[in-house]
């Protein structure tokens, strides 16, 4: 338990910020199972649709300490480069 009145204020932030990072990363996981379900499908219309969403995502979370900035752009290239093989 906190014994300073700053730590308090730290014990607090720290459960913010893990509940919008979880929840970042849960939707970012939910819209990458979309898009990898459409190349499975070979549904082009609807990844070329999905990658814009997911890219957004992706570099929104490597901005903040939710994720690290190159496992971020690694996932896009990947995902980029399967979309473009459609």
């Amino acid at each position: 338990m906190a014994n300073h009145k700053s730590a308090e204020k730290r014990a607090k932030q720290n459960k913010v910020i893990r509940n919008t990072n979880r929840s970042k990363k849960s939707k970012s996981r939910t819209f990458i199972k979309r898009l990898r379900s459409a190349i499975e499908q070979s549904n082009k219309d609807e990844a070329q649709k999905l990658l814009p969403i997911v890219q957004k995502l992706l570099g929104k979370l490597s901005k903040t300490s939710a994720m690290k900035k190159q496992t971020a752009a690694r996932k896009t290239s990947r995902l980029a480069k399967q979309v473009n093989a459609l």
